[in-house]
């Protein structure tokens, strides 16, 4: 869903500046559910406007006004007028784990290779 600014004038957002934006939403979600509150990418895009702490998380016990972090990553001023589409919101369910202390792990073809170690290299298209 589309959360909208209730912001009681206009905001600017100069460049380089980081902004808190209410949304005058509060929510009650259920035990195991979580809301995300992510960027809309027409923003970041055509305004390189972003968000920060992506997504934020709002656990099922918090019951404050639901706000965004906005920040603007452009060289432009960027305006926030009451009403405007400024993030997204998804509710997600959650599940809890228990953690279980092991001397190995189970063996992988990938192991503990990480970023950039699928198999395939999107810079020169080839396979490692």
């Amino acid at each position: 869903m589309d959360l909208t600014a209730a912001v009681e004038s206009e905001v600017t957002i100069q460049p380089a500046e980081t902004v808190l934006i209410p949304t005058a939403l509060s929510i009650e979600l259920p035990e195991g559910f979580e809301a995300q509150v992510r960027p809309r990418s027409g923003l970041a895009i055509k305004h390189q406007i972003g968000i920060l702490n992506s997504p934020g998380t709002i656990d099922s016990d918090y019951r404050g006004e639901v706000k965004v972090i906005m920040s603007n990553f452009g060289k432009q001023p960027f305006v926030v007028r009451r009403g405007d589409r400024i993030a997204q919101m998804v509710i997600q369910r959650y599940a809890r784990v228990e953690w279980v202390e092991v001397e190995d792990l189970e063996k992988t073809a990938r192991g503990g290779g990480g970023f950039g170690h699928t198999g395939v290299s999107s810079i020169r298209g080839a396979t490692k």
